[in-house]
């Protein structure tokens, strides 16, 4: 047992024969993870409050024109990415729905590209392919530093879409680069808290882009 989950739960130990107590190490060190993501969440949401409303005008704008809002991102980023177009396409609300793509639903696309031009492309590539100025590109990573984003934000943004990026950690090449016009940045070094995160400012931006469209 130890083995395996250790690095969740340094205290369980193979002899561990009381039950009880166990669970109730098991409960509070959910609670304290649980209080940790939180507090994260609220940190980060007040922090970026004013760059989500800047960034909340320029996506409505473009909406506004007939753009498409494309996303993308790697593992569990990509599910994350996957899941931002699905809100903005198939809003849980009854709010109108926008034109949004993940570029990572297409398993034969991506997988062709990654194979006949390389994996640093296969954003960058489907882009090119379906992408025109008023368009939005948000890419969805934890460490800010994937390869394939950065290019993909760096075509996006000579072709003129609004770029877009989710990172952890301090933001990573994402936040330096001058190809992400607006690069929201949760500040942790945990993969999970980041990703949860990002889920919440994910939704502050739809909510964003609706109250923008809602005030003309």
């Amino acid at each position: 047992m130890s083995e395996g989950t250790d690095f969740l739960y340094p205290f369980i130990e193979g002899d561990e024969r009381d039950a009880g107590s166990l669970l109730v190490d098991l409960a509070d060190s959910a609670r304290a993870k649980s209080n940790v993501g939180a507090a994260l969440r609220t940190a980060t949401l007040d922090r970026e409050r004013d760059a989500l409303e800047r960034v909340g005008r320029e996506m409505a704008r473009r909406f506004e024109r007939g753009g498409t809002l494309f996303t993308f991102g790697n593992g569990g980023s990509s599910t994350d990415a996957a899941s931002v177009a699905a809100l903005f396409a198939h809003p849980p609300d009854g709010s109108p729905a926008l034109r949004a793509r993940c570029l990572v639903d297409d398993s034969a696309i991506l997988t062709a590209l990654a194979n006949d031009v390389g994996f640093e492309l296969v954003f960058a590539r489907q882009l090119a392919a379906h992408s025109t100025a008023d368009d939005i590109a948000l890419g969805v990573s934890t460490s800010g530093d994937s390869r394939n984003l950065a290019v993909a934000f760096a075509d996006a943004a000579a072709r003129g879409l609004l770029t877009v990026g989710l990172a952890g950690y301090e933001g990573g090449a994402m936040a330096q680069s001058a190809d992400v016009r607006h690069c929201l940045v949760v500040r942790s070094d945990s993969v999970h808290r980041v990703q949860e995160t990002q889920a919440a400012l994910a939704f502050e931006l739809w909510r964003a882009v609706h109250r923008a469209l809602a005030d003309g």
